[in-house]
């Protein structure tokens, strides 16, 4: 395939029509650079929460209603574009240890109060950069978005070390 005709299937992939639709509505600088650390607060904060769900079942280890969406998430990556899936697979494996560490050393109960506190934190934060960029959430149009952002974090960290997604 020449490079042409690889560069123009590239573009018809709906993770880059996603991403170009998710940039249209951040494209202010500080909006971008609050997303950059929000969007991985928050994805991180409902790891968190979801391992804190009580399992009903003793086979099944803390963690396992978080591990079942990380998995559904990262298979759409994948889907979307091999490089971001995989790298989505590190991220919630970083997180899932992150998690397991807190969980382990302060206990479920502080887990779930900093979930909390990052999660409100960091909506707070995400809402103050729409003020300023002067436009709504992505995911108030489609909670498609909610799965995009992350991505899009991602590929921006891709981009900057020179890599393809």
């Amino acid at each position: 395939m020449s490079t042409l005709a690889h560069s123009a299937a590239v573009a018809d992939r709906p993770i880059d029509r996603w991403f170009a639709s998710y940039s249209g509505d951040h494209v202010n600088a500080t909006n971008q650079r609050i997303h950059v650390f929000a969007v991985p607060a928050i994805l991180w904060s409902v790891i968190a929460l979801l391992w804190c769900i009580p399992s009903p079942d003793p086979m099944f280890r803390a963690g396992v209603w978080a591990a079942l969406p990380m998995f559904a998430a990262m298979l759409f990556y994948y889907r979307s574009s091999r490089a971001l899936g995989l790298g989505m697979l590190v991220q919630f494996v970083l997180f899932a240890l992150l998690t397991h560490w807190i969980a382990q050393t302060f206990g479920i109960r502080a887990l779930l109060w900093t979930a909390v506190t990052v999660f409100v934190v960091a909506w707070i934060a995400q809402f103050i950069g729409h003020k300023i960029e002067g436009k709504k959430p992505s995911f108030l149009t489609d909670l498609t978005y909610l799965l995009i952002g992350p991505a899009w974090v991602l590929a921006k960290l891709y981009r900057k070390l020179g890599w393809s997604y």
